[in-house]
């Protein structure tokens, strides 16, 4: 199946909405303004032949004194329907194509061991498993942005 890849930008607010339910929750219209605000910060949506929304991923640039600049995979999300048709995959692409075009030296994602889905998306755009890592995070509870 074909799908129509677009990048979002400040102004897109309502085509991300559009697309609300692809996502783990409602998106926040503050929280969707500051992101597509962003230079570094990347949607893109994957539409069906039909003009639905399908699919999205995430990215944002991490650039370093010592280690220039990267894309972070964010987030990859599609619909179950749609699942198993290749939009992953495509949307993975056009990311990696949009970070080579903007200079980035490489680009990574973090998954669980156990998601065999996002890993064989992951394999099929041409990505490569590296050793385990272990990943720390800091939650700050009542902080919205």
């Amino acid at each position: 199946m074909r799908f129509d890849v677009r990048r979002l930008g400040a102004g897109d607010e309502a085509a991300v909405h559009a697309a609300g339910h692809l996502f783990d929750r409602a998106p926040r219209p503050d929280a969707t303004r500051r992101f597509l605000a962003q230079p570094t910060h990347h949607l893109l949506i994957a539409y069906d032949p039909g003009g639905e929304p399908v699919g999205f991923v995430s990215g944002v640039e991490t650039t370093h004194p010592d280690k220039g600049t990267e894309m972070f995979l964010y987030e990859l999300g599609v619909d179950a329907p749609a699942r198993r048709r290749g939009a992953g995959r495509t949307l993975v692409e056009a990311l990696a194509a949009l970070a080579q075009e903007r200079g980035c030296h490489g680009m990574w994602a973090g998954t669980e061991p156990g998601n065999l889905a996002a890993r064989r998306t992951y394999a099929r755009a041409g990505a490569r498993e590296t050793p385990a890592h272990l990943i720390v995070e800091w939650s700050f509870r009542g902080r919205a942005s």
